[in-house]
């Protein structure tokens, strides 16, 4: 943890960011022995990417690719990968600006989903609050990361209402749709409809909680240790990916399991 608080000073001292705060498996305790570091470099335009391409190289002993903002994509933005010692160091811009922004946008219940590579669900906007909120503040100068964490850590109730409201309409629409692709033994279109319909239910059950889901990676297992998830949620969820088949009969009965599942997360979440 030193060498990473080293690196983070030494970010902060580069044109443009903020605070460092580390996120991911790391900082909520879950990690593996081989997990990488995430490193949030929050920032403020314009960032010193040329300073960033310099650290990066003194510190990995080579050249190093780092991005300009928005270098890999609309939502993960930019960064670099460094291996630093012996540590997989990622680092990850955020645009604090936006966090900033899609923070009051939570607190009045609104969100969005954005297409992003790596992110077959696609990235809920929440999910940069959720980042902060359940890091840890490497280097703050200025104090602002720490004000906002300290903020974020409270799940606003409109976010909670509006995924949950979000959740009961557009699961049953997806089945609908489902059973109709179904009937023409379109298992592809089945199971992208039981992806999403597990994503859905997924953010509903969390946000119940008034917990932050970050992206789909272990999502579903994590659904499994609230208090208000029907029992056995993860290994029904997952049941259902196993083998639907191709006929309209195996995929409308993989479609009756799915539609079980949600009456139930709906029972929870009414009680």
């Amino acid at each position: 943890m030193d060498r990473l608080t080293d690196i983070a000073n030494r970010l902060v001292s580069i044109g443009g960011v903020v605070g460092v705060c580390l996120g991911g498996s790391r900082a909520r305790g879950t990690h593996s022995p081989d997990s990488d570091y995430d490193l949030g470099l929050y920032y403020r335009p314009p960032l010193d990417t040329a300073a960033l391409r310099l650290l990066a190289a003194e510190l990995t002993g080579r050249a190093v690719e780092v991005t300009e903002p928005g270098g890999w994509g609309p939502w993960v933005d930019g960064g670099a990968w460094l291996r630093v010692d012996d540590l997989q160091v990622y680092w990850i811009y955020r645009d604090l600006n936006r966090v900033h922004r899609i923070w009051q946008e939570c607190q009045v219940g609104q969100f969005e989903v954005g297409t992003q590579a790596g992110h077959p669900l696609g990235v809920y906007s929440h999910a940069y609050v959720g980042e902060l909120a359940l890091g840890l503040v490497l280097a703050d100068p200025s104090q602002e990361l720490v004000a906002l964490q300290q903020e974020t850590r409270c799940y606003p109730q409109p976010l909670r209402s509006a995924l949950i409201a979000n959740a009961r309409w557009a699961v049953p629409f997806t089945l609908s749709g489902a059973r109709k692709g179904a009937a023409r033994g379109d298992a592809f279109y089945v199971a992208g409809s039981l992806f999403r319909v597990v994503g859905l239910l997924v953010q509903a059950l969390h946000a119940q909680a008034g917990c932050w889901v970050l992206n789909e990676k272990g999502a579903v297992q994590a659904t499994e240790g609230l208090p208000n998830a029907p029992a056995h949620f993860a290994a029904r969820a997952h049941a259902l990916f196993g083998t639907p088949g191709t006929t309209p009969d195996s995929l409308g009965s993989v479609l009756d399991d799915a539609e079980a599942l949600a009456s139930e997360v709906w029972d929870r979440l009414a009680s």
